[in-house]
């Protein structure tokens, strides 16, 4: 039985532009355009911006290593990544668009699955999908954020987002038109300008969640944004989401309690406690636990 795409495409080419910021990322990097490149094999149309903040490692290599015409290498001087993926958000072509660090991975047609779910509901302005941690290994790893998180996808919804950030980074995109009314990404932010912006986007038409498998992988380390500065991470998130529903808003005030205790579980329970792997790297497919099944055509549409 000849293996079937797992969404059908529409009748016009899908066109993303997939921003990389990267500074001294040589040993992830090579992955992440492979995983980038590879949407292309479904027939999507992919902008590929690499905007590099003066590496001085092999990152131009690599980049010319993966040489397309639809790839662009922006190199110079910014003040962060929330500059620099600005930076190739404003050079951008394509209908939707999207941002992967360049130490995250794109599954297997993430992208198409992606423009499909987008061509099934016109007015949301984002989706979002499943979105596994691994560590530097390529080892899924925390699966119990990834659990929680995926827990309110069914419930979805303004509110919950004002109440805690459930949704991943690099298995979102947006459309073109919704981040130019949106703005741009806040770079006085040091760890949530991603959240800050997803609230903003659920303004000008709401986030639809794209459903199993993953449509993309979080890589976390110790020294990595999330990692390292947590604490300012939740305290940035809860700012955003006073700032979208007002101080005491009941969403505040509970994104206020979670965001404590969640401070509270990391820096006393899980940095004590180790966090448990699959065996395997992610290669030239997903962990075991979230691989792309064969018959992933049969999963349906989104009800």
């Amino acid at each position: 039985m000849s293996r079937q795409k797992p969404f059908p495409r529409g009748d016009k080419t899908p066109f993303f532009t997939i921003v990389t910021p990267t500074l001294d990322s040589e040993r992830f990097l090579d992955e992440t355009m492979r995983t980038v490149a590879m949407q292309r094999d479904d027939g999507v149309r992919v902008e590929h911006i690499v905007v590099d903040g003066g590496s001085t490692d092999r990152t131009a290599e690599i980049v010319a290593r993966w040489a397309h015409p639809d790839t662009r290498f922006l190199p110079g001087k910014d003040t962060g990544p929330a500059d620099a993926i600005n930076r190739g958000l404003r050079e951008a072509r394509g209908d939707y668009l999207g941002w992967l660090n360049s130490d995250d991975e794109y599954a297997p047609h993430a992208l198409l699955r992606s423009d499909y779910i987008l061509r099934r509901h016109p007015k949301a302005s984002f989706c979002f999908g499943h979105c596994p941690i691994i560590d530097a290994e390529g080892r899924e790893i925390r699966r119990f954020v990834t659990r929680f998180k995926n827990f309110w996808f069914p419930l979805s919804c303004r509110t919950v987002l004002r109440t805690l950030n459930y949704v991943s980074q690099p298995a979102t995109v947006f459309r073109r038109s919704a981040w130019e009314a949106a703005g741009p990404l806040r770079t006085d932010l040091k760890a949530a300008w991603d959240y800050d912006l997803w609230l903003r986007l659920w303004r000008q038409g709401g986030g639809v969640p794209v459903p199993h498998p993953a449509t993309a992988f979080f890589r976390w380390t110790p020294g990595s944004i999330s990692g390292a500065n947590f604490e300012r991470q939740f305290r940035e998130e809860l700012d955003a989401a006073q700032a979208d529903a007002g101080t005491w808003a009941p969403t505040s005030v509970v994104h206020h309690a979670l965001a404590h205790a969640i401070v509270f579980l990391y820096k006393h329970v899980l940095s004590r406690s180790p966090s448990p792997v699959t065996e395997g790297r992610v290669d030239n497919d997903p962990p075991e636990a979230v691989r792309i099944p064969e018959h992933e055509h049969a999963e349906g549409p989104v009800s």
